[in-house]
C-alpha cells in the first residue's frame, strides 16, 4: 500500500522520539506464540556466544489506528528470522543468529525518519519497511545516507523509487498499477460512468486516488466530484452529502480502512447503499468489514492489492496455515511480503558470503529467488520485475478475489 498505521507501545503521533517503539528481541524458539516480553528483553543473547547476532530492523506503526497493518508485517519478518535461524546458517566462515529490532513509526513521517536514524545508529543489517509510503520515502534517504538497504512490502507511492537510491526496494506493484486495474475494471467490467473522488492527502492516498483520476478520465469516465479528508477523520457526513447531490455510480476513496470502515457506515446511513466503493490496497484488509460494522455496502467494495491472492500465491497457502496457527486473527495483507523481503535480504547476505552492508546490499539488485509471493527479481530502479496486481471484493464480511 503505502500509508497505514496499527500494537504494543504507545508514542504521541507526529513526534519523532528516538526512544520511542523500540524493541529487540531474538525470535523464540517456538513457532506456537510469538515472543514474550521477556524474550524481547534479552535481545541479541546468543547461547556460549558462539554465534554472531545480526539484527535486521522492521518499522511500521505498532501504535495507532493503523497497528493492525504494523502488527502483521512484524509477525511475517518475526516468522521468517525463527525459520532462517532454525536453519542454522553460517555466513562468511562463522555461524549467525538473526535478531528482529522493532521500531513503531505510528504512521508519522516525522517518527519513521527518526526511526530508521536509530536503526542506523545501531548498525543493524537490513530493514524491512516501512509500511506506508509517507513514512518510507523520506526514510528511504536516511537509510541511503548510512548505507543500509531496507525492502518495503506495502508502500507503494511510485516517488518511492524515483530518487534512484541503491538501497531502497519495494516488493509489490506501485500505485500506477493499483490505481489502473480499479479504474480499468470499473470502466470495462462494471460499465461505470460517473465517479466521486476522495483521498486523505497522505502520499499514498493522493497518489493512488490520482492514478485512478486519470485513467478513469481516459476510460471515458466523468469524475462528478473530488473531496478531501485526513487520516485521523471519523466522520464524513459533509463530504459524503456532497456526494449524494452529484449522483455518482462510485465513490473512489484513496486511503487507509480506519477511514474506508466509517465511511462505509456512513455510506448505508445516508442510503448511498447502491453505490460502488472502490480503493487500493490501503482499504483492502480483512479489519475493515469490523471497521464498517459489516455495513452492507461493503459488499459493493472493489479494491486491489499489488500481488497475487494468498490463495494463488506459490506458497500462500501452505504459508497461511503457519501464520494462522501461531498468530490467529492477525493477518491482514502484507505478512507474507514482509517474510519473503527478510529472506531476501539473507539470501543476499549468502551470496555476498557477508552481512555488512556495504558487502552484501549490490548483491539484493541481483536477487532471483522464488518466494512464498512471487519468483522475485529487481529493475534496476528497485522495482519489483513483473508485479502482479488482484482485484478483491467482500462476501459476506469476507475478502475474496475476483476472477
Amino acid at each position: 500500500m503505502t500509508m497505514l498505521r496499527p500494537l504494543t507501545l504507545t508514542c504521541a503521533l507526529g513526534l519523532a522520539l528516538a526512544g520511542c517503539g523500540r524493541k529487540e528481541a531474538e525470535p523464540a524458539p517456538s513457532a506456537a506464540a510469538p515472543a514474550s516480553p521477556a524474550a524481547s528483553a534479552t535481545a541479541g543473547a546468543v547461547p556460549g556466544g558462539a554465534a554472531q547476532v545480526v539484527r535486521i530492523g522492521h518499522v511500521g506503526p505498532l501504535s495507532g489506528p493503523q497497528a493492525h497493518y504494523g502488527k502483521d508485517n512484524e509477525n511475517g519478518v518475526r516468522m521468517a528470522i525463527d525459520e532462517l535461524n532454525a536453519q542454522g546458517l553460517s555466513i562468511g566462515g562463522k555461524p549467525v543468529r538473526f535478531a528482529l529490532v522493532a521500531e513503531d513509526d505510528a504512521g508519522d513521517p516525522r517518527q519513521g525518519t527518526a526511526a530508521a536514524q536509530k536503526l542506523c545508529d545501531e548498525k543493524v543489517a537490513g530493514v524491512v519497511g516501512h509500511l506506508n509510503s509517507g513514512t518510507s520515502i523520506p526514510a528511504s534517504r536516511v537509510y541511503n545516507d548510512c548505507g543500509i538497504p531496507h525492502i518495503t512490502a506495502s508502500a507503494s507511492n511510485p516517488a518511492l523509487t524515483q530518487p534512484g537510491y541503491k538501497t531502497t526496494f519495494r516488493l509489490i506493484a506501485n500505485d500506477n498499477a493499483l490505481g489502473a486495474a480499479v479504474a480499468g475494471y470499473a470502466a470495462d467490467t462494471l460499465k461505470l460512468k460517473k465517479v466521486a473522488i476522495v483521498d486523505d492527502r497522505t502520499a499514498y492516498g493522493q497518489g493512488v486516488a490520482e492514478v485512478f483520476r486519470k485513467t478513469a478520465e481516459a476510460r471515458g469516465m466523468q469524475v462528478v466530484d473530488r473531496q478531501f479528508t485526513n487520516d485521523k477523520a471519523t466522520d464524513f457526513s459533509a463530504i459524503l452529502t456532497s456526494i449524494k447531490s452529484k449522483n455518482p455510480d462510485a465513490i473512489f476513496y484513496g486511503g487507509l480502512d480506519p477511514q474506508a470502515g466509517p465511511m462505509l457506515r456512513q455510506m448505508e446511513q445516508l442510503g448511498l447503499d447502491k453505490v460502488r466503493f472502490l480503493g487500493g490496497d490501503g482499504i483492502c484488509t480483512s479489519e475493515i468489514a469490523k471497521l464498517s460494522g459489516n455495513a452492507k455496502t461493503l459488499d459493493n467494495l472493489v479494491c486491489a492489492t499489488g500481488g497475487a491472492s494468498i490463495e494463488r500465491m506459490p506458497g500462500g497457502k501452505a504459508w497461511k496455515q503457519k501464520y494462522d496457527q501461531r498468530f490467529p486473527g492477525q493477518f491482514q495483507v502484507y505478512s507474507p511480503y514482509t517474510y519473503d523481503a527478510t529472506f531476501v535480504l539473507v539470501d543476499a547476505m549468502k551470496r555476498a558470503n557477508s552481512t555488512d552492508p556495504k558487502v552484501y546490499t549490490p548483491m539484493i539488485a541481483s536477487t532471483d529467488y522464488q518466494g512464498v509471493t512471487a519468483h522475485i527479481q529487481f529493475e534496476p530502479n528497485g522495482e519489483l520485475k513483473n508485479p502482479a496486481t488482484t482485484l478483491f471484493t467482500y462476501k459476506g464480511g469476507q475478502k475474496a478475489p475476483l476472477d
